[in-house]
């Protein structure tokens, strides 16, 4: 019996396709009268004339959403059948389970218009090729995707709703427990609490995750981590799982929802992104919800050292960590013409380059700054501003390394505590099971013996840890030089006691940031941001690659022309320049070398020029020597050079002379033949 006047036979020679789907799989395990309605459709199609064969059901969606096609194999299967044309008819029990997303929607719609397939659900049968089924079911695609979004938004206001009165139960980290009545508390185990404590404590003193991993990989410390059941497990310390902690709010008793928000649309193709934002942007905070394991302000520092210390400092606009390199204003500097943060460059020397524009504009790079001038003025401005400070370093670092090694010990005996206990659990669960039950028993006794090694090697491992001594942790030269830190810095500074991190981060503890701005060839404006607000800026003179370069040349030219006419040297020319604020390209004085090459450049010649005196009586020249013993001069030369012949050079003359006598040949003669081995006048 056919039911609908759209239905013909060729719709009937092809195959009746069932979808069905629900959206969750609560829904799925739950919600079954849904399921049995969808199931029913089969009888649909029979009475609409299909046969029990032809008609096939597709359930593998199940569980799923509709708000999208992605990994709804089902669906998938439905578009390639009716793409085929092998479909008469799609059955589902309402549009809104093929689809709740306009865009799959449409496209369906136009694919089963094209290969003549009809849609029927509960309400009725449809052809989407004809106007009248096109407009209908076009209308329930926009209803089911209004709908989607109105009960998201529904859901989403409860949420929001009951999260501005902090009654929302959220998953908490590890250290914190939430009690029957719904209290959140701290975990009732002390290793647990000192161990989070710890790790707060170590990253203010490294300033780096990678560095509090370090630390506690060294001393073989377990963190606290919470499984999908809420239990605590303790594994390794890395980089993110310490990240996680740090970043976590929990930890200052506030209660946070929506610190993060997705990328992507609900329905849109590509895989949702939760990604942060900012402390500003969260939708609700309330402090002191929960025991605080660090206070906020201690909480909104680290997030800014976490930030800072991004590898990707130049694109994001932090400082980064402090590295190796020579540079020390690396991560601290910014472009006076642009403002775009400076790299570093380490081909030959090291130079600031502000190359942003550059890449974004395939533009000329806007500054190449040496960086040896920049980083002397700032390292002297430095000392000028610490030197006054009096500093009891010395005590800070006694105070500190007694308050590390306290903690690493009470971590490491609380560790074995907890050992001992699971040890002495393992043996009581073994001597209550029942012998004669091998398969119990013997993994029960497996449990024991692991626990027992666990407990021997931290046993072992604290007996090897030598125990805190006393507060001399260095020798009394150098204890002397941390107690007058703030006097004698400038002299540290040069020696091998500070490494280049820890100069970068001396800089970094008063300094904001340095802005450069090249006002002259051979000028760089540099002005210091210190912590604060206040500035210092001074105009630098910088290397430059030629004499054209130089911004006072015209000047210099005018007195050296003026001078050298005086008959004075280069040396004394050069002294009087650089007297007067003058410098060389590439020095920061004036060379006897520029003087020259300016002054024969004018033309100029301070005395004729004089060669060597052929002849000095009473003396013989190297080349007479040569022509008396018939040898070569470069033989004279080379026994000079290799020492066998030690003799000085003639002061006013700047020639090598021997004595004008008979004995000076002997003795050349016989240097000569290997009779002596060495001569010296």
């Amino acid at each position: 019996m056919i039911v609908s006047e759209l239905i013909t036979p060729m719709h009937l020679n092809r195959r009746a396709l069932i979808y069905v789907r629900q959206s969750s799989p609560h829904q799925t395990l739950t919600n079954q009268e849904s399921l049995h309605l969808q199931y029913a459709l089969r009888q649909r199609a029979q009475e609409c004339g299909w046969d029990l064969s032809a008609i096939e059901v597709i359930d593998c969606d199940l569980g799923l959403t509709g708000s999208t096609t992605q990994a709804r194999r089902g669906f998938q299967e439905v578009v390639a059948k009716v793409t085929l044309g092998q479909v008469g008819i799609l059955f589902s029990y309402d549009v809104t389970r093929l689809s709740r997303n306009c865009s799959d929607w449409y496209q369906l719609l136009d694919l089963c218009s094209y290969r003549q397939c009809l849609i029927g659900d509960r309400d009725g049968i449809y052809d989407p090729a004809s106007p009248n089924g096109r407009l209908l079911l076009g209308l329930k695609g926009q209803i089911s995707e209004l709908e989607l979004h109105t009960l998201a938004a529904r859901l989403t206001a409860g949420l929001l709703n009951k999260a501005r009165r902090g009654e929302l139960a959220l998953k908490l980290p590890a250290g914190l427990i939430r009690d029957e009545a719904g209290r959140v508390l701290k975990h009732p185990s002390r290793e647990v609490q000192d161990r989070i404590t710890l790790i707060y404590t170590t990253f203010l003193q490294h300033k780096t995750a990678a560095g509090v991993a370090r630390f506690f990989n060294a001393h073989q410390l377990l963190v606290p981590r919470s499984d999908r059941w809420g239990d605590i497990v303790w594994r390794s310390a890395t980089v993110p799982s310490l990240i996680s902690t740090l970043k976590n709010p929990a930890y200052t008793g506030a209660f946070v929802y929506g610190r993060s928000q997705a990328t992507a649309p609900p329905n849109s193709r590509h895989k949702r992104l939760q990604k942060p934002v900012p402390v500003e942007q969260w939708k609700v905070r309330i402090p002191d919800r929960y025991p605080a394991y660090v206070d906020w302000d201690t909480y909104l520092k680290i997030q800014a050292m976490l930030r800072d210390n991004h590898s990707a400092y130049q694109r994001q606009n932090n400082r980064g960590v402090p590295r190796r390199g020579k540079a020390l204003l690396h991560g601290i500097v910014y472009c006076g013409e642009c403002g775009h943060k400076m790299l570093v460059g380490y081909k030959a020397h090291g130079h600031y380059i502000c190359g942003q524009l550059r890449r974004s504009h395939r533009v000329p790079v806007c500054q190449y700054l040496s960086a040896a001038p920049i980083d002397a003025f700032v390292v002297k401005a430095f000392f000028e501003v610490l030197a006054p400070a009096e500093l009891d370093v010395y005590h800070q670092a006694v105070v500190a390394l007694q308050q590390e090694d306290n903690a690493v010990r009470q971590a490491r005996l609380q560790e074995l505590e907890r050992l001992r206990y699971q040890a002495c659990l393992a043996e009581r669960q073994f001597n209550r099971s029942d012998p004669d039950n091998r398969l119990v028993t013997g993994e029960l006794e497996r449990r024991w013996e692991m626990a027992l090694q666990e407990l021997k090697q931290a046993e072992e491992s604290l007996a090897q840890d030598p125990k805190p001594e006393s507060p001399a942790i260095c020798s009394p030269e150098v204890r002397k030089a941390l107690e007058q830190w703030g006097q004698k810095l400038p002299e540290l500074w040069q020696g091998e006691l500070l490494t280049q991190q820890q100069r970068k981060a001396l800089l970094r503890c008063l300094i904001d940031k340095v802005v450069l701005q090249r006002t002259a060839p051979d000028r760089v404006r540099t002005r210091i941001v210190w912590k604060g607000g206040e500035t210092t800026q001074v105009d630098l003179p910088v290397p430059v690659g030629s004499l054209a370069r130089l911004s006072g040349l015209e000047e210099m030219k005018q007195a050296i022309v003026q001078l050298a006419q005086q008959r004075k040297s280069d040396e004394e020319i050069a002294i009087w320049l650089t007297q007067r604020g003058h410098r060389s390209p590439l020095a920061s004085v004036v060379l006897p070398s520029t003087v020259k090459t300016i002054r024969l450049q004018q033309g100029l010649l301070l005395q004729p020029c004089r060669s060597h005196p052929r002849e000095v009586s009473g003396y013989l020249t190297i080349p007479q020597l040569a022509r008396k013993l018939q040898v070569s001069r470069h033989w004279i030369y080379d026994c000079i050079h290799k020492g066998k012949i030690r003799v000085r050079k003639h002061r006013k003359s700047g020639l090598f002379l021997f004595p004008e006598a008979a004995k000076t040949i002997t003795l050349f003669r016989q240097l000569r033949q290997g009779i002596i081995n060495k001569l010296r006048f």
